[in-house]
């Protein structure tokens, strides 16, 4: 895994979203350590465990890149969330 330090603070909240897509995968793969496998999540969990890996308030787009880059998964309408299995992450691109 890339090392991702200069992109956490001292408490290991991520301080900075990397541009480069490898480094963005590694932190992201981070953030979705503090997820369950097998556990459902509603939106509203999602972002409080989000908001508490950040230090620059916008889980929205760190929503969205777990989901882009395969880590999490989502019901269509926004009702149910999951932690993706590991050998799915590491196959997923985003669609970008």
């Amino acid at each position: 895994m890339k090392k991702i330090d200069i992109f956490l603070d001292s408490a290991g909240k991520i301080k900075q979203l990397p541009r480069k897509t490898k480094a963005k995968r590694a932190v992201l793969a981070y953030l979705a350590e503090k997820f369950t496998c097998g556990q459902d999540y509603t939106e509203k969990e999602v972002n409080a465990i989000i908001d508490s890996w950040h230090t620059f308030n916008d889980y929205f787009i760190l929503r969205r890149e777990l989901i882009d880059f395969g880590f999490m998964g989502r019901k269509r309408d926004g009702s149910r969330y999951w932690k993706e299995e590991a050998e799915k992450e590491a196959t997923q691109t985003p669609d970008k």
